[in-house]
């Protein structure tokens, strides 16, 4: 395995893959691992031949106000954790090389990114949409990888992607949870005790309204007023939103059916986590 921080020399190594018609799997990361991120790249392993990581903390997708200097970084452990589980190249650009003096030009979808988390994380989506065009731009994959906790950034790719005429599949990939259910996520770290133990209630509230929703309750309201009350339960909790939206859109539902997101986000403490469940009706 190799490590590129420059731009022209993965370029370079780009177009010998390219050269030797080699497919490129794609693992957009902002690193500090873990096994959600490398279930990605065993997909990627199996299904193409030169698997790229890049591993880059965009700070165009954080808020003035959110955590872009405190987000975790420990690079040596993800290079290791990398190459174990079978990962070519990492590409670690700095952040003068993405956005050099003077930078002006973003990606912007519109519409499916004023819901959910978009509605208060401003400006979130402008800064993923522009920073995975470069580096689709960049790596040229035949197929990207990207996690279902993410659902909404996976739908405004999947947009983004079919919009543009970017020549690349999209691949979902399951939620990788810890024993207790909670959705893994590098934001975890932040949790002290207390608050990993409450955490576990989102990945509960989620079960219940699946539990609920196929023993035959239909009314939103019900469901959603389940959920928030075991959510508020926890005293280090608060909630962002609870919403039950259409796969395809995110658009909020007037009827429970067919198959539909159910997704939470929510503040244990100081630290704000997401998780969903997509249920077939």
């Amino acid at each position: 395995m190799i490590v590129i921080r420059s731009i022209k020399k993965l370029s370079c190594y780009i177009k010998g893959q390219k050269k030797k018609t080699k497919t490129i799997g794609f693992v957009p990361t902002m690193g500090y691992l873990h096994e959600g991120h490398l279930s990605l790249v065993r997909r990627a392993r199996k299904e193409t031949d030169t698997v790229v990581m890049s591993i880059f903390v965009n700070p165009t997708q954080f808020s003035p106000h959110e955590d872009f200097k405190e987000y975790p970084r420990n690079l040596k452990r993800d290079i290791k954790l990398a190459e174990s589980c079978g990962v070519d190249v990492i590409f670690y650009p700095s952040v003068k090389s993405m956005y050099p003096e003077g930078y002006l030009t973003y990606v912007n979808v519109e519409k499916i990114t004023s819901v959910l988390c978009g509605r208060s994380r401003l400006g979130h989506f402008k800064g993923v949409c522009t920073v995975v065009t470069k580096l689709f731009n960049l790596v040229q994959p035949d197929i990207a990888y990207f996690g279902q906790k993410d659902f909404q950034q996976a739908v405004v790719i999947k947009r983004m992607v079919k919009d543009l005429n970017i020549p690349v599949k999209i691949r979902v990939c399951p939620i990788i949870r810890e024993k207790d259910g909670l959705a893994m996520s590098s934001r975890n770290t932040y949790l002290n005790e207390r608050e990993r133990e409450d955490a576990k209630v989102i990945y509960k509230a989620l079960c219940k309204a699946k539990e609920m929703i196929l023993e035959g309750e239909r009314n939103l309201k019900v469901v959603t007023g389940k959920m928030k009350n075991l959510i508020l339960s926890k005293p280090t909790s608060k909630i962002d939103y609870i919403a039950i939206v259409d796969t395809e859109n995110l658009n909020p539902l007037e009827e429970i059916k067919g198959k539909i997101l159910v997704a939470i986000a929510c503040w244990i403490g100081k630290t704000r986590l997401i998780d969903n469940l997509i249920i077939k009706v």
